[in-house]
């Protein structure tokens, strides 16, 4: 275990500045030019929804540990609270200046596509005066202004809610006048015409504020939104909530509305006049606040597709792809006899999450199922077919046991609603454990034949949203090898029990034994390469953040194992470093698909150990939540899974290295350029028209 007094740095960065630079990455996608137009547009905001969310979760709880007395010093970076958030906000600045390049960038090549965002003072003047009848008619009813004054206090900023802010004077006397833009109007409208034309509503408030404020003279306007801590603790360490986990959760959300400011934004092209002011009423430091040139909300641009032409979908698009319908089961076939005796492996996006659910129609309607149990942590919205295919097993009579994970960060309302829902059919429903969050990916079918017991398993790397199925690469392997389902008899017998500490024969289930597994699969390569026989260790997930996992895998490396390691997001491992970590390969690949499968794989050959996880190796996930690692013990599916690793490390186009200062490089001197996702698209098509021949 690493030396919690005095750990080695020298191989390792800080988890916040790891995770700006994966935004960064994503930020960089935008700024690919073989990436089409519109796609890099949504790219923007996706790495400022990304930011959003930073800034609310991340950099709010930073705050909060700067209020401890006691000292809290990262354990990768010996930083404390308030050093990590003086390099974010630095490092921050730097992206924001970027996302401005590179948005004015996209923005100028759409106009040339006859799709363009205008200000007020580039509309015509016929144009103008439609606005400010629209402004008349449609905005001012629904606006709430008001003035700071000793008679009106400062207002409470609603956090992520647009405002207009407007310094005004009257009688020799400024005061502040503040306007929220309200939710109920759309965020843009578009002008007649041929072309794509739009205004944001914001601006339209922003050029009409003076008729608002009548009486006063406008001194200086901008566009603001603040944005609160989400009290939200950066390891999911949930406070104690005691039984009632629905009335907790509603006060929670509740409240993240009126939390503590950590960040302003405001749209402005230089030093605003207001800025002093702001920070004295929202009692933030001026290095907190980040003034934009690119709009401060994106929501609008993923509407704006709807809007164009077929042209322009061949052009500013990607190329359209349908997940395959098609798996190694007949579709005249039940998947249920199919699995008894083979296991099957999906693969999203590549293939449609239908088949899973093809599966859960099965159970439901089967007269020898007797039960369905399953771990619920991001569902989807109201039309998901799963929920619905659950409440027919309920009511053909099933035993159906849903495990809900309602606090899953920002999904909380909508899990919320299907438990009742569930709750109302029959089924039932289970909250999880005070302080440990439920995020593994399990679903156990149980069938009665011939007085015999079987047990269909399906377990996976991603949650059960039919949405996020199509656009998150993720495994599900479902399979009917009865030691895998008889632990999942067991951990759904625990969950039910509030036992944490089961025993399992197979699975890896955390906190109880995941991370101590993967230690001793660590150390068995470390023993082979110090005793001269062939090791391996290659691993994929989201994140890397874990130190006692980072500490044995560079053990692992300094004793001659070839570490390669595939991390979407943040790695506070760095490879490379002279005497450490010359072993260890770092690669990220950021694309068209959110790369979200974990997969774990230690040996060569025929006796190679491999598991699908739920989990990444952070802390969070190993201590403080409850997640499965499953064995892949078909040796057809494990080939095709280490195949799917290969293309991967054989990326050349989307993958970047990461080095040992922390930054990414492309991955230079390959001949041979590879797309991973799109070589995946390109397989999973392939078969699909040879399917449709035969």
């Amino acid at each position: 275990m690493v030396n919690q007094k005095n750990p080695d740095i020298s191989y390792t960065q800080n988890r916040e500045l790891s995770w700006l630079n994966f935004n960064e990455r994503v930020l960089d996608e935008a700024a690919d030019e073989q990436v089409p137009l519109y796609e890099r547009l949504k790219f923007v905001a996706i790495f400022t929804n990304n930011l959003d969310e930073f800034f609310m979760i991340r950099v709010g709880s930073l705050f909060d540990l700067t209020l401890l007395k006691r000292e809290n010093r990262d354990n990768k970076s010996l930083l404390t609270p308030r050093e990590q958030l003086d390099k974010i906000f630095v490092a921050t600045e730097k992206l924001y200046a970027k996302r401005d390049l590179v948005f004015a960038t996209i923005e100028e090549e759409l106009r040339t596509a006859n799709i363009e965002r205008l200000k007020m003072n580039q509309l015509t003047a016929a144009e103008q005066s439609e606005m400010e009848k629209y402004f008349e008619n449609y905005i001012a009813p629904l606006l709430s202004p008001q003035i700071i004054d000793f008679q009106h206090p400062f207002p409470h900023l609603t956090n992520q809610l647009l405002h207009i802010a407007v310094l005004l004077k009257h009688n020799r006397k400024a005061t502040l006048g503040i306007i929220p833009v309200p939710v109920s109007l759309p965020r843009l409208i578009f002008l007649p015409g041929e072309k794509i034309r739009y205004i944001l509503v914001a601006e339209i408030m922003l050029a009409f504020v003076a008729k608002i404020f009548d009486m006063y003279s406008v001194i200086d306007k901008s566009i603001i939104c603040v944005t609160r801590n989400a009290d939200i603790s950066p390891d999911d360490e949930a406070s104690e909530v005691g039984e009632d986990y629905l009335h907790h959760v509603k006060k929670t959300l509740k409240k993240r509305l009126r939390l503590e400011p950590v960040r302003l934004e405001m749209e402005t092209m230089g030093d605003s006049l207001m800025i002093t002011y702001l920070c004295n009423r929202l009692h933030i430091d001026p290095i907190q606040i980040y003034k934009t040139k690119t709009p401060i909300s994106l929501s609008y641009v993923f509407s704006l597709g709807d809007k164009f032409t077929y042209q322009q979908q061949q052009d500013l698009q990607y190329k359209k792809f349908k997940p395959s319908p098609i798996c190694e089961v007949d579709v005249n076939m039940r998947m249920l006899d199919y699995v008894l005796h083979k296991d099957v492996l999906l693969e999203y996006p590549y293939q449609n999450f239908d088949l899973f659910l093809r599966l859960i129609k099965e159970a439901a309607y089967d007269e020898k199922v007797v039960s369905i149990k399953i771990t619920i942590y991001r569902m989807g919205n109201h039309k998901a077919k799963l929920m619905n295919y659950l409440i027919i097993a309920a009511e053909m009579g099933k035993e159906v046991t849903v495990v809900m994970e309602v606090r899953a960060r920002f999904d909380e309302q909508n899990n919320m609603n299907w438990a009742e829902n569930l709750s109302e059919a029959g089924c039932n429903i289970l909250y999880g454990f005070t302080g440990y969050k439920i995020h593994s990916k399990i679903c156990l079918i149980t069938r009665y034949e011939a007085e015999k017991v079987q047990y269909i398993t399906q377990i996976g790397t991603g949650n059960y949203n039919a949405q996020t199925a199509a656009i998150y690469t993720d495994l599900a392997l479902i399979t009917a090898n009865q030691e895998i389902g008889k632990d999942a008899v067991t951990f759904f017998k625990n969950m039910c029990i509030a036992n944490l500490n089961g025993n399992y024969d197979t699975l890896l289930v955390a906190p109880v034994n995941l991370k101590q597994q993967i230690i001793g699969l660590i150390n068995q390569e470390m023993q082979k390469a110090q005793s001269g026989k062939k090791s391996s260790i290659l691993l994929k997930m989201n994140s890397l953040t874990d130190r006692d996992l980072i500490e044995q895998l560079v053990l692992a490396a300094q004793a001659g194992v070839k570490v390669k390691l595939i991390v979407r997001g943040i790695c506070c491992l760095l490879p490379n470093v002279l005497n450490k970590t010359e072993n260890v390969t770092v690669i990220s690949i950021v694309g068209r698909f959110l790369e979200h499968s974990r997969i774990f794989c230690f040996g060569v050959g025929v006796n190679m150990r491999m598991y699908i996880s739920s989990a990444d190796l952070m802390t969070r996930n190993t201590e403080h939540r409850v997640e499965i690692a499953c064995p892949i013990f078909d040796k057809q599916v494990k080939r095709k899974i280490y195949a799917t690793l290969k293309i991967m490390l054989m990326d050349t186009v989307k993958g970047r290295q990461l080095q040992n200062d922390g930054t990414y490089r492309k991955r230079m001197g390959h001949a041979k350029r590879i797309d991973s996702q799109q070589y995946f698209i390109d397989s999973f098509s392939a078969l699909l028209v040879t399917a449709n021949k035969m």
